[in-house]
């Protein structure tokens, strides 16, 4: 049920690399979100359509924002990079400010101005132990019992990337599918599939959980450079190609930065008759 008295909302539409997203500002106005209404806004014929939404909510201890985000099926997600780097943008936008300070169940994440219309997101440090990720039992996190042999890796949401020698071979909707469920994710998982193109360049696809097959995703690719460095096939700082785009990912000593390009689509109003019918 929303909690605003069912009114008319104001929402904002971004992208990261066509990793698609529907952003409410509840500084502005009084959001109730619901898993019912993410999955109704989230349907692409009846709704907006996205691959997260998110919330932006007020700050607090210093930091600029709290986000909050939600899949396309509903559920939560703990973190989402590109949703993360198009609100930074609007923020630093809003404020003239060339960095911002943001809250996520990640904890918090620092957004800076990169220049020529690039926004880059520190993401934290990645999970690396099994229990953090999380997986179902104690186990090596560099090579999973899993046909394949992929690495599992936590970056505040749980993944699983594959190294394989065609990316785009792969038949990314039933292995993500499958890979998603597998008993080893209890919070099931996101799935990437990579390519090694060079000592600093990757060719990587995703599935997420939750939402499915997306042209983009930060926190993969973020899971999938990390995964990369340890298993020596690139360095620290790659530049990996999606099916949206480009990004620039860097493993530093304070944590896996993310740099690439965002846009703010438009902006629109969800009417308060279809809220009343859909919440």
């Amino acid at each position: 049920m929303m909690t605003n008295g069912t009114r008319d909302i104001a929402f904002m539409k971004m992208h990261g690399l066509g990793n698609d997203f529907v952003v409410l500002d509840a500084r502005v106005q009084p959001v109730g979100m619901t898993s019912a209404l993410a999955q109704a806004i989230g349907d692409r014929h009846r709704g907006v359509g996205f691959d997260q939404l998110a919330v932006i909510e007020a700050g607090e201890d210093g930091a600029h924002a709290r986000l909050v985000f939600y899949n396309s099926d509903g559920s939560t997600a703990g973190a989402c990079g590109n949703a993360t780097r198009c609100i930074a943008r609007h923020l630093m936008d809003e404020t003239g400010l060339s960095e911002v300070v943001l809250l996520t169940e990640r904890g918090r994440l620092i957004a800076q101005d990169a220049g020529g219309g690039l926004t880059s997101v520190n993401m934290g440090q990645p999970q690396l132990c099994w229990d953090e990720v999380p997986l179902a039992r104690e186990m090596d996190t560099l090579e999973l019992p899993i046909d394949g042999a992929p690495t599992a890796t936590g970056m505040g949401n749980p993944h699983c990337t594959f190294f394989v020698e065609d990316a785009e071979s792969v038949d990314l909707a039933a292995r993500g599918a499958e890979i998603e469920h597998h008993p080893l994710y209890p919070q099931r998982t996101n799935v990437q599939f990579a390519s090694v193109i060079g000592p600093d360049h990757l060719r990587m696809r995703v599935w997420e959980r939750g939402v499915g097959v997306t042209l983009a995703s930060g926190s993969s690719s973020c899971a999938t450079a990390v995964a990369a460095a340890r298993r020596g096939l690139t360095g620290r700082r790659v530049s990996i190609d999606l099916d949206g785009g480009r990004i620039e990912i860097d493993w530093r000593e304070d944590g896996v930065w993310m740099t690439g390009p965002t846009a703010h689509v438009f902006s629109g109003t969800f009417t308060a008759d279809w809220l009343e019918r859909v919440s």
